[in-house]
């Protein structure tokens, strides 16, 4: 299975959709198929297993009804509907944007054994390693990856965070340094009862690009993973991490496209 893009992505299919998306929801409920997911620090989420089949008038009813649903929680000021692009599900791209949602840039899908990106890279002069736990380092990894998308400085996002690592749930925080400052970080998110561990929120630092930090960082995480008896890891990865990934053995088997709603 492990270098079959068909039966990678039943693979994702099967465990990666639903419950293995939301390990720090705050609320769940249901729509349908739909799942309307509450993770806190004013963000929604909308996800599912499929759509049934179901045709594109009743899609577009789902959009209106999840859409009224969290304008209703005047908490939420941002919810992700998250597409995937072997889906059927007719006219959901009109439907979002006649709801207000906006399309933003297609990931790659990658999955591939962990044993392949588990090698030993080697780091620029200067430049260590580390998992971390503790608050100010957690708060400092947070500022750093709103630096590098360019986003203002959230501590709400920063709080989220700490709260998932206070449930001790296998999630792992780990970041590079260079002559003790951070300049890349990323995390691991072992998902329970499935063969899967995920490759989340890798980010670097734009002047230390392309020195195989990113590329060392992962292969520390697959290390964790395989210690964790995860055999398999998922990313959804950018135009700038796919390459890497794919040259350390993971293949693209779909597309994600991530729709946002913004409060008005």
């Amino acid at each position: 299975m492990q270098n079959d893009p068909a039966a990678l992505l039943r693979a994702y299919d099967e465990q990666l959709r639903t419950d293995a998306e939301t390990p720090s929801a705050i609320a769940v409920e249901r729509l349908g198929p739909l799942r309307l997911v509450n993770f806190g620090s004013g963000r929604g989420f909308i996800t599912y297993a499929d759509l049934g089949g179901a045709d594109a008038a009743t899609i577009r009813g789902w959009v209106e009804q999840a859409v009224r649903h969290f304008d209703e929680q005047p908490e939420i000021n941002r919810v992700e509907w998250k597409t995937r692009g072997h889906d059927h599900a007719p006219g959901l791209h009109e439907a979002l944007i006649d709801n207000g949602f906006v399309a933003e840039e297609p990931e790659s899908i990658m999955i591939g054994p962990a044993a392949a990106l588990a090698a030993d890279v080697p780091l620029p002069d200067g430049v260590t390693l580390r998992r971390i736990t503790e608050e100010h380092d957690v708060r400092a990894m947070s500022a750093l990856a709103d630096h590098i998308f360019g986003d203002p400085v959230s501590k709400h996002r920063a709080d989220s965070i700490l709260r998932r690592l206070a449930r001790d749930d296998g999630m792992e925080l780990w970041v590079a340094e260079a002559d003790g400052a951070m300049i890349s970080s990323g995390r691991l998110e072992p998902i329970a009862g499935t063969d899967f561990a995920g490759l989340w929120g890798g980010s670097t630092l734009a002047e230390w690009r392309g020195k195989g930090i990113y590329r060392a960082l992962t292969a520390v995480r697959a290390r964790s993973a395989l210690d964790k008896g995860k055999t398999l890891l998922h990313s959804d990865s950018t135009e700038y991490s796919r390459p890497i990934l794919e040259r350390s053995g993971l293949i693209k088997v779909s597309s994600t496209t991530p729709y946002q709603w913004t409060r008005p």
